[in-house]
């Protein structure tokens, strides 16, 4: 049985909104990490928080990369990018004064979440 004309658009569709979430969700973690975190000091620079923060920027522009090439292992790089991002939403919201990046991260999560999920 053919697929339906609008599987591929609705994939398609998926991948750039993952892509964009992920692209948002490092830049946010970067910044963050670098102009918020360092300037406030305290638990915010904790190193588990703080090495948290930089691993989920760091995967979250290895997922985008991975669907932008699109690389057969990109489900499985989501699925990891979705575990981080959930932790370090967690752990943004546990020090407090980090919306943004709770935010970033949750939705990144979210959407990478969807893409590992997918059929492939």
């Amino acid at each position: 049985m053919n697929e339906p004309a609008y599987a591929h658009t609705n994939t398609e569709h998926s991948m750039h909104d993952c892509i964009e979430a992920c692209s948002y969700c490092h830049q946010v973690c970067l910044q963050t990490a670098m102009n918020h975190c360092l300037k406030v000091g305290g638990k915010h620079v904790e190193a588990e928080h703080f090495r948290l923060m930089m691993s989920c920027a760091e995967i979250c522009q290895t997922s985008a990369n991975f669907l932008l090439m699109s690389s057969n292992f990109h489900h499985r790089v989501c699925e990891v990018c979705s575990e981080v991002c959930a932790a370090c939403a967690l752990s943004c919201e546990k020090v407090g004064g980090m919306d943004e990046c709770v935010d970033a991260c949750t939705g990144c999560a979210e959407s990478c979440r969807k893409m590992a999920t997918a059929q492939h």
